[in-house]
């Protein structure tokens, strides 16, 4: 027998290192090659790692939240053969001490009812509905995303379940697919649920590491350095919808199903030329602005694991058809979290909208280095005066923020107004 020390490869271009997201496995299991391993963080992307060889592992070099170098030792595994490292030398006690924190679970919180654990399914009908009876979830913040694996989000994802009502067995609450199937067992057998008024006492601790830490790093980065101001119009999308929805009926079949986000797209890269201070990028320990002549839209889009903003490259290229297919693909890269370094940057002005729950009003948080963001909401009916009547009419607020360091009060009012007359007169989109 051998020892195989698995080392951190090099995960892109100017890595030095990478946060440890999962892991998959626990010291004495015994893995096979290609096996999922661990879930590594590097540039808002998330890489799943697997196992280089097949064997058993003895060794795990840090846990979730911790930062490993690139060409450090991860993992180290006992195999077959001689392996790629010497057998007798004991790994040091600070290793030791991490990959036995990393193989233990974090103490669970004491949940309101003992947790009854189910039978194994049955060998000979493998997918038989397996009887169990109702287990307990500790109590989860309205906002707190359940921590599974791509694969097993996916699969919530098909049979329509979600991982916020599922009680995972895993390190730190991760849910499995033995965690799903469980559930699903559960649903089937009909378990009755836990009552609603039964008290609810546990606390659970969630250490914020992943794309929560790199998230939060990132907008108090923002908020520190930006003195941000908002600006907030009403605009009156009525005509505007009228002709998505007739473009919708009428669209081929190849095409996408259009949104309002490609047309505010278009109406940004017809203004955003006669405001070259909005469409840049401010390095403020340099002390220089970056004034781009390209348009490359952030699309802040909301996944599993938090918010990420996934970059259409080149909008002033698209037409609505084009940007609303570009869009569709961005924002999908980014909820599978497969998005390249080159996917996830370089935008030059982001938009982030809520859809349906768009609210009121919003005062977005900019997405540094850039000096603007443009926050869409919710369309509604309003009864507003048009020519001296009383009229109802498909209203939308547009909200947006800009860097008061680089773009002043009545410029970033002006480029509004522009974007506004633009959507109230759609036919202008398309106009030269």
């Amino acid at each position: 027998m051998g020892r195989f020390v698995f080392k951190l490869p090099d995960l892109g271009e100017g890595t030095a290192e990478a946060e440890i997201v999962a892991w998959h496995v626990k010291v004495g299991d015994v893995v096979a090659e290609d096996a999922p391993l661990v879930d590594m963080l590097t540039d808002k992307a998330t890489v799943e790692m697997t196992s280089p060889v097949a064997g058993k592992l003895i060794e795990l070099n840090g846990a979730p939240g911790d930062m490993a170098p690139v060409g450090g030792p991860i993992a180290v595994f006992e195999v077959e053969g001689a392996g790629n490292a010497a057998t007798g030398r004991a790994p040091p006690a600070p290793a030791k001490a991490i990959a036995e924190k990393a193989a233990s679970p974090p103490p669970a919180a004491k949940p309101v009812a003992e947790e009854t654990q189910a039978p194994p399914p049955p060998t000979a009908a493998p997918r038989a509905p397996i009887a169990v009876a109702a287990r307990v979830i500790p109590d989860r913040a309205e906002n707190e995303k359940p921590l599974a694996s791509p694969a097993v989000r996916r699969r919530a994802e098909d049979l329509g379940i979600k991982l916020g009502h599922v009680a995972g067995a895993g390190p730190a609450g991760r849910i499995t697919h033995e965690d799903l199937d469980l559930f699903i067992a559960g649903a089937r057998s009909g378990a009755a649920a836990p009552t609603t008024l039964a008290r609810r006492t546990a606390v659970e601790e969630v250490k914020v590491i992943g794309m929560r830490r790199a998230i939060a790093r990132q907008m108090q980065e923002s908020k520190r350095r930006i003195p941000h101001f908002a600006y907030v119009e009403e605009v009156d999308m009525t005509e505007l919808e009228d002709l998505r929805v007739h473009l919708n009926a009428t669209k081929r079949a190849d095409q996408p199903k259009l949104t309002m986000l490609p047309f505010l797209m278009r109406a940004l890269v017809r203004v955003l030329p006669a405001y070259p201070q909005i469409n840049a990028r401010f390095d403020d320990e340099a002390g220089v602005v970056s004034r781009h002549a390209g348009v490359h839209i952030g699309i802040a889009t909301q996944t599993a694991n938090g918010l990420v903003v996934p970059v259409v490259k080149h909008a002033e290229t698209l037409d609505v058809w084009a940007a609303a297919a570009e869009v569709a693909r961005v924002a999908e890269i980014a909820r599978a979290g497969k998005g390249s370094k080159d996917d996830l940057s370089g935008s030059t002005i982001t938009i982030t909208s809520l859809g349906p729950l768009g609210g009121i009003a919003t005062t977005p948080v900019i997405n540094h280095p850039e000096v603007a963001i443009i926050g869409p909401n919710k369309i509604v009916d309003r009864p507003v005066v048009r020519h001296g009547q009383i009229a109802v009419r498909k209203m939308m607020n547009l909200s947006s923020s800009f860097d008061h360091r680089v773009v002043d009060g009545y410029d970033a009012a002006e480029f509004i107004q522009r974007v506004k007359a633009m959507l109230e007169h759609p036919a202008t989109l398309f106009m030269d």
